[in-house]
């Protein structure tokens, strides 16, 4: 058998054996317990340091095992270097077998379909090892089962091969965009629990090139761990991580400018080639006047390795910074206390157990209802009596929808959701044609009672998938709706919510009012072409130094749709193009009606006057561009041309709040007078 394993590694490294020198690894049981188990390969004779004259090629594997899919596979150096072969993959059945891992070929293991019998790039680089090292010494396999007690499998063969002029990574010199540097002391970095790590952060400002070698502006510890899904399957990991203090507290911290925090996201954006999805998302989110998650673009070195762009971001979190929502404590569990400070989400519940409670009505579709998930407090800080307030206020939203008279706007839905969020998350969804919308990373929260109340959905999250980037639920196509979801095999549906909103006209006419506003502005086709293209610019450089590292361009990774653009203006061509067509068809085919009964009839009334938002329910903004000598007069009228409101503001204030409190839903009329200008356009009340 070893004679015949070596010869199939000499086939598959296309040399002679005698040019390459292997050496093979004890065998033996991999335990179904959880534990890693290790497995030596001694090494001798070699030379007395691996480098990119003479290293480390390739490992080669035979596992039998029932379920390869559990397994978690290293390579440890002498040094405790550790490179991440194959984690999470492998299917059902016996599919590692005549596996070998190299730098030399393009094809990820994690992209390619089981069984994995031939030659793979690993999901971590190999080349890491050739750094000097002596390698005269006993390296290790590391496998250990990740899911315990259901099945146990056994190493049959294992070696790793030295030769002449191995692959060596990308040499990273300087970047245009900020650096971080993270140090783990040579562990591993797991799902979970965090692991202690050094980060340094590098940014000379504007302008300034930054170098590895720099001054940091940030140097401290943090505790770093795998984050995501289905994306921790991918070779390029997200990352979560906190910032720490010397015994491992919480220490809130600015990094890149962005506000002063201790929960942090470095994303790796690895299926979505523009680099740009989540962020133009977030982005527009925030210009429609939500919160969503900030984010700076940086380089990324992991224990002296580059491993390419990264999105360092903030983390859904309860905060003046962030979800601005009220501190719940133990002590709030009466009055108006008790109303508000959660966040809910609807998602998979991968990761840690949150606690939550189960949607009261089925989706459209039939199928699972929903299982809403506490995401602040979480289910381990959550009081009883906070918990059932919380899963009341749903079940009496839930079923004023639910029910006959869900449209009545004193006792049906709207008295308990906060409607123009509802109405943006809703276009944000359906403009990005997001497959997961509303049924996974689909946060919402409530303020207390004094603070407004209510459910206001958001913020954004997760949209790497959307904007024509999955090849599974017509995502790809610039037609349909995300939230008629008519897959009933899926376990995670889209709750009835949307579905039944949507049979609401009043809705309708706020959705297709808005988005008709939207359009000529934060919507508009031009907007977002001119930012992918300044975005494309910016990460023009670093991008190119990415795709040496994960070289992917043209290649599929789940679940690109095809065509498959080689090269990178090709992946930001073709999102322009989808994103113009998506809005077209929208344009063309969302339902509702934005215009008012009489409110067209009167040719005085014009559309000059910018306000925002618009559908709105508080209050709107006034965007005055004039000089008003001294004053400027803000004016609401109903359609009859009574005056309702009248407020007077000082010149210099360019942005002027309209109260909306306490008027009835309908349509109005705003009028700017700017010393003697005037300007008008119409307001929808929701």
């Amino acid at each position: 058998m070893l004679r015949y394993f070596l010869i199939v590694i000499a086939l598959l490294l296309g040399s002679p054996v005698i040019r390459a020198q292997s050496f093979s690894s004890t065998t033996g049981n991999i335990p179904d317990d959880g534990s890693a188990v290790r497995f030596d390969i001694p090494v001798s004779g070699l030379p007395a340091q691996i480098d990119s004259g003479f290293g480390l090629l390739s490992v080669c594997i035979n596992i039998v095992h029932t379920y390869a899919n559990d397994l978690d596979i290293w390579l440890v150096a002498p040094d405790s270097t550790y490179i991440e072969l194959s984690t999470g993959n492998g299917g059902s059945g016996q599919n590692y077998w005549s596996t070998c891992f190299a730098d030399s070929v393009s094809t990820f293991i994690s992209s390619a379909s089981a069984p994995f019998t031939g030659t793979f790039r690993p999901e971590g680089p190999i080349y890491v090892a050739n750094n000097s090292q002596d390698p005269n010494a006993t390296w290790q396999l590391l496998i250990r089962d990740t899911y315990p007690f259901a099945d146990a499998g056994i190493l049959t063969a294992a070696a790793i091969t030295f030769g002449a002029n191995p692959p060596m990574g990308l040499l990273f010199v300087s970047s245009d965009l900020p650096i971080l540097k993270i140090n783990t002391n040579g562990q591993p970095i797991p799902d979970d629990p965090k692991v202690l790590a050094l980060m340094q952060v590098i940014d000379n400002g504007p302008g300034i090139r930054n170098h590895p070698s720099d001054q940091p502006v940030f140097e401290g510890a943090i505790g770093i761990e795998i984050r995501g899904s289905s994306s921790q399957t991918f070779p390029k990991k997200s990352f979560g991580f906190e910032t720490w203090d010397a015994l491992g507290n919480d220490l809130d911290t600015a990094l890149l400018g962005l506000p002063s925090e201790s929960d942090w996201i470095l994303n790796a954006n690895f299926t979505d080639k523009t680099l740009m999805r989540n962020v133009m998302t977030y982005e527009l989110s925030r210009n429609m006047g939500h919160y969503a998650s900030r984010s700076r673009y940086c380089e990324v070195l992991l224990n002296g390795q580059y491993i390419g762009v990264y999105i360092l971001m903030e983390k859904v979190k309860r905060g003046n910074e962030r979800v601005d929502i009220a501190k719940l404590t133990a002590a709030d569990t009466t009055g108006d206390e008790l109303t508000g400070g959660y966040i809910l989400k609807i998602d998979k519940t991968t990761g840690t157990a949150t606690g939550g409670f189960t949607s009261q009505h089925p989706p459209t579709n039939g199928g699972p209802a929903p299982l809403i998930q506490f995401e602040y407090p979480d289910g381990t800080t959550l009081l009883p009596q906070q918990g059932q307030y919380i899963e009341q206020y749903c079940d009496s939203f839930e079923n004023a929808l639910y029910g006959a008279q869900f449209a009545d706007p004193l006792n049906g839905y709207r008295r308990y959701i906060k409607l123009d969020t509802w109405v943006d998350y809703f276009l944000i969804n359906e403009f990005a044609k997001n497959v997961d919308g509303y049924r996974i990373s689909t946060f919402f929260h409530k303020a207390k009672d004094s603070d407004g109340g209510l459910l206001r959905m958001g913020p954004v999250w997760d949209y790497d998938i959307s904007w024509r980037n999955a090849d599974y639920y017509n995502g790809s196509v610039t037609s349909g709706y995300s939230y008629v979801f008519n897959y009933s095999g899926d376990p995670f549906q889209v709750p009835f919510w949307w579905s039944r909103l949507m049979q609401d006209p009043f809705f309708r006419n706020a959705v297709r009012c808005r988005w008709n506003d939207l359009r000529t502005n934060i919507f508009s086709t031009p907007n977002l072409h001119a930012w992918i293209d300044s975005m494309a610019i910016y990460l023009d450089e670093s991008q190119a130094r990415n795709f040496i590292r994960w070289p992917i361009l043209g290649v599929y990774v789940w679940p690109n749709p095809s065509p498959l653009p080689p090269d990178y203006p090709g992946v930001v061509q073709e999102l322009k193009n989808w994103v113009a067509q998506r809005g077209a068809w929208l344009d063309a085919n969302l339902p509702g009606s934005c215009i008012p009964t009489g409110l067209s009839e009167n040719p005085a009334w014009n559309e000059e006057l910018a306000i925002f938002p618009n559908p709105a329910t508080d209050e709107t903004w006034v965007m005055n561009s004039e000089n008003g000598n001294g004053s400027s007069i803000v004016r609401l009228y109903n359609l009859s041309g009574q005056l309702i409101r009248e407020h007077r503001y000082q010149d210099d204030q360019r942005n002027i709040r309209v109260d909306l409190t306490g008027l009835a839903a309908g349509a109005f009329l705003v009028e700017l007078d700017s010393g003697g200008t005037l300007k008008r356009t119409r307001l929808i009340k929701l």
